[in-house]
């Protein structure tokens, strides 16, 4: 279905141009994660207004933006080209989406996981040294949804999420708390692998020891219970590639109640 084309309204700055700009970057962002343009190479931008039907002026703030987020270049004479892989921002929020809509990867879950095991831990630390009452309430508090997914009363997914970047924002650094977002995408491609190993669910006991030692004020032992709870992921990870686990497959992306990590 193609997107109204603006070219005969007043203004692109209208918010319905706007979000023919946004719509038109999030599909535009999704085709060149998912390797839509690496046969054919990046559409010019008279092309992109003529396919989807909009002005000039929104593809080319669509661009723009896609080259802020390292997926695009422009250069004099030689056009927009697809940047390669390593140079996209992994930390922006879209760009994360995006790669969670490509094929499953092992690698991709692996690359997260040990991202999240090098900061979460020290966040966890942190956390137990300078976490307010409030802080303190807040990871309680996503322990406790958690407890209701156990009884299928709340989301597992999302009372995991809340607990994790609960514990972020109670390290008090502001550049832990910027993680959020890898932390959120990390924890959504664990479960579209964890879904597939019967009975797997995120352990109450484990985050429960993390919540007990941030409470309590020790970080020695909040360092250590959620670098152990991380890890668990890892374990599953190299488990099923050598074979002791569910083979590699292309699970759903929103499928399923199971949390883990």
């Amino acid at each position: 279905m193609q997107l109204p084309d603006l070219r005969d309204r007043p203004s692109d700055a209208s918010p319905l141009g706007r979000n023919l700009t946004y719509s038109m970057l999030d599909s535009l962002g999704r085709a060149i994660v998912t390797g839509r343009y690496v046969e054919s190479g990046f559409p010019t931008e008279a092309e992109l207004a003529r396919l989807h039907g909009v002005s000039r002026s929104v593809t080319r703030e669509a661009v723009k933006m896609l080259t802020a987020k390292g997926l695009l270049s422009a250069r004099p004479r030689q056009g927009t080209a697809v940047q390669p892989a390593g140079a996209w921002n992994l930390f922006d929020a879209d760009v994360l989406r995006w790669l969670l809509e490509r094929r499953f990867s092992m690698e991709l879950l692996r690359h997260f996981t040990q991202l999240r095991i090098a900061i979460e831990p020290e966040a966890a630390a942190l956390a137990a040294r300078f976490a307010e009452a409030a802080d303190l309430e807040s990871i309680a508090a996503g322990l406790s949804r958690m407890e209701a997914a156990e009884r299928r009363e709340d989301d597992p997914l999302e009372a995991d999420i809340e607990f994790h970047v609960a514990i972020l924002r109670a390290s008090k650094n502001p550049f832990y708390a910027q993680f959020r977002d890898v932390v959120v995408t990390a924890l959504r491609t664990s479960i579209r692998f964890t879904n597939r190993i019967k009975g797997r669910t995120a352990s109450l006991v484990d985050h429960g020891a993390v919540n007990r030692a941030i409470a309590a004020g020790d970080a020695d032992a909040a360092r250590d219970a959620m670098r152990g709870l991380i890890g668990d992921v890892l374990v599953l990870i190299d488990d099923a590639e050598n074979g002791r686990g569910p083979p590699e497959a292309d699970p759903s992306p929103d499928a399923g109640a199971t949390a883990a990590g």
